[in-house]
């Protein structure tokens, strides 16, 4: 018995791993976090899966379902939307799970931020604006913020920031971002960004706040930085006609031949 952790992705049902589609199917038991993940999702569920909503649920309440089905030796598919890897809770369900002898694995998945820049159209890195993205919130009732991870701290890299669970904070955001990134910096709130409702709202740090409408005041993502501009940006060396290919190799199963560690 093993209990699977799924990133379900951003919203749309399509936007789901083939790994993690066959895992859901593979399952006689799927919980699934019910207020973000869409219910299509479920239909790769065997018939007669026991499907239940964890979105009312507490953590004991959690694991006392996961801890019945390893009695029976059944396998669990446990849905979070986006990816794993950030503010999915999956953290202290696996230090539950891993303290009782229960096998778990981790399915990635579409991450929100990934979707909210295939909505706008846009690449968050660009040559000599932004070479890093910074995916970071505002400190909410679930979990604070540890000192030192400030928006003015990390806006004085002049990175792309991917700002969650924050909207709600939108003036908050505001000021603590311009005086690094200037009142005319690009923003652009992405509502349920890959769902068939989404809503893109772009604007200035300027004028954001009277771009929003008051009806979002959450499932929206805050991305802020030059790159969104999307001009005044260099032409990588990647596709130079003299640029040296050494950790290009012609397919993704190519040899990495002529590689040393004193040539990285």
């Amino acid at each position: 018995m093993t209990v699977h952790f799924i990133g379900a992705g951003p919203g749309a049902p399509d936007l789901l791993t083939l790994r993690g589609r066959d895992l859901i199917h593979a399952c006689p038991v799927c919980l699934y976090a019910g207020s973000l993940v869409p219910e299509a999702v479920l239909a790769h569920c065997p018939e007669g899966a026991k499907i239940v909503n964890t979105a009312p649920m507490d953590l004991d309440q959690i694991i006392a379902e996961i801890r019945a089905a390893h009695a029976q030796g059944l396998d669990v598919a446990r849905l979070h939307s986006g990816d794993l890897s950030v503010w999915s809770a999956m953290g202290e369900q696996m230090r539950r799970l891993k303290a009782l002898g229960i096998p778990v694995s981790v399915t990635p998945g579409v991450p929100s931020f990934a979707a909210a820049a295939a909505a706008l159209g846009t690449e968050l890195t660009l040559p000599g604006v932004a070479q890093s993205v910074v995916l970071t919130r505002t400190s909410g009732r679930a979990s604070s913020m540890p000192k030192g991870e400030t928006l003015a701290n990390f806006a004085a890299t002049g990175a792309t920031l991917a700002i969650h669970l924050s909207v709600q904070s939108l003036a908050r955001v505001v000021e603590e971002l311009s005086p690094a990134y200037g009142a005319e910096c690009p923003v652009a709130v992405v509502y349920r960004a890959s769902w068939p409702d989404e809503q893109i709202i772009r604007g200035t740090l300027s004028d954001i706040e009277s771009r929003l409408g008051a009806e979002i005041r959450r499932t929206a993502l805050i991305l802020v930085g030059p790159a969104l501009a999307g001009e005044g940006f260099d032409e990588s060396c990647l596709y130079a006609v003299d640029y040296d290919r050494r950790y290009r190799p012609q397919s993704a199963d190519s040899p990495w031949s002529g590689w040393t560690p004193e040539k990285a």
